[in-house]
């Protein structure tokens, strides 16, 4: 594998710790040995690809999904639980300008449909995932952030909307109490366990037919006369079509296509031990709405059932351990900052992964160009709950020459390159600089 992080990013030392491994066990799949063959083969056991392998089992389609860690090791067992509207980083104006008004309005129908999914499956397939919170609230960090949230809430009124905007008056009467100025909640979103929601439909897929492995990197992906030869470590798997669902833990060779058109970042988590009903009145925080920052680097935390407090922010630039302790000593800085009256609440986990950017800010869900039977869907920028999910359903259809039932947009069609190849990270030293001085 060719990745553009040091190993330490992708071994056991920034996941160490993660609350979520102590909610459930991980399946036991098998590793891949010797020979096998499928209808298609799924590289990548995240949310994009259990979901492709669950609806395309209960389609009929024989598949094989090949894991390169355990079930749950990358971002999709370790983020932050967020079924929320996103994938895109790009504006409503701005993704209107470039994609034009019916790819933007398809794209937004989209991002609906994604926690619609998630609801359904959970529902469908009897997961219990610990969810809980109305929507999704988002905080203002300054006085103009308080006014641009402001001016979106009258606009939605102009349009018909009801918002729930507060002032800065009217947090701590509603449990949202911190350094905030103002609050507005947008009604589409909940907030769970990711961990327990990706076995739930990890069981469902097995149950449905698919053949889920562990501990089975692709090492290779070789097309051939009659479609795809991938060897892992123990086996080779023959499938007439192959799925790309990596995200951030992608190759710059599996498959070569993908060189420079991914860009790994990391965000770091932590959860509290359970806050006592003292310490939340203490702080004003007791609501259980999952809640983000108006910063460009922002934070996002909600309290959780059972009263922990999870906050996570975007991790640092390098990844080794000093500076994954670094990251999580300025976590912790930054939540005692934003909730000064819980500065003597032990944090009991901390962990950090991946997310994963495209260079056009928004994501990638479809066929590879000129590379038939090649697909691939990544690049959710921290909101792969949701869309990964979403990504997986399209998937399913698109291998199966289907056309979606769910809303498809033309905007999700391209994966430009980065400039510098596999020396891009060297643009987010500078980004992050701009950003931060924007907050």
């Amino acid at each position: 594998m060719r990745r553009i992080f040091s190993g330490y990013a992708y071994g056991p030392g920034p996941r160490s710790n993660c609350w979520w491994d102590e909610t459930i066990p991980a399946p036991d799949w098998p590793v891949l040995e010797g020979e096998t063959s499928a209808d298609v083969a799924i590289i990548g056991g995240g949310f994009t690809g259990v979901s492709a392998a669950l609806h395309l089992a209960e389609g009929g389609a024989s598949v094989v999904l090949l894991e390169a860690e355990t079930p749950g090791w990358g971002a999709s067992g370790r983020n932050g639980g967020f079924c929320c509207l996103g994938g895109s980083k790009l504006s409503s104006g701005t993704m209107r300008r470039v994609f034009g008004k019916a790819a933007a309005d398809t794209y937004d129908a989209s991002e609906v449909a994604a926690v619609n999914l998630v609801k359904e499956l959970l529902e469908g397939h009897a997961i219990d995932a610990d969810t809980h919170s109305h929507g999704e609230t988002q905080l203002a960090h300054n006085e103009k952030a308080a006014r641009r949230l402001s001016a979106q809430a009258e606009e939605m009124r102009r349009v018909g909307e009801e918002p729930d905007f507060l002032s800065r008056r009217q947090l701590a009467k509603h449990g949202l109490n911190g350094s905030f100025h103002a609050a507005l909640t947008t009604s589409t979103g909940f907030a769970l366990n990711p961990r327990k929601y990706l076995f739930g439909l990890a069981a469902a897929a097995g149950k449905a037919g698919a053949r889920l492995f562990q501990n089975s990197p692709a090492q290779s992906v070789k097309q051939t006369s009659g479609g795809f030869e991938i060897e892992t470590k123990k086996g080779r798997l023959q499938a007439s079509k192959v799925i790309i669902a990596t995200n951030g833990y992608s190759s710059e060779d599996l498959p070569d296509w993908l060189a420079g058109r991914y860009m790994p970042a990391q965000s770091t988590v932590m959860v509290t031990r359970p806050l006592t009903e003292t310490e939340l009145q203490a702080q004003g925080w007791f609501s259980h709405q999952m809640a983000y920052d108006t910063r460009n680097l922002l934070h996002y935390f909600r309290l959780m059932p059972d009263n922990r407090f999870l906050f996570g922010m975007r991790g640092g630039l390098l990844s080794s351990p000093r500076a994954e302790a670094g990251i999580r000593r300025k976590l912790r800085q930054d939540f005692e900052a934003m909730f000064p009256e819980w500065h003597q609440v032990e944090t009991t986990h901390c962990w950090s992964g991946m997310v994963c950017l495209s260079r056009n800010l928004v994501p990638f869900i479809g066929p590879v160009p000129e590379h038939p039977g090649l697909f691939a869907g990544l690049c959710y920028h921290g909101n792969g709950v949701a869309m990964g999910s979403y990504a997986g359903r399209l998937l399913s259809d698109l291998v199966q020459d289907i056309q979606p039932e769910l809303p498809y947009s033309p905007a999700v069609h391209k994966l430009p390159r980065f400039p510098f190849g596999r020396a891009r990270r060297l643009l987010m030293p500078p980004a992050y600089a701009l950003l931060g001085l924007m907050d």
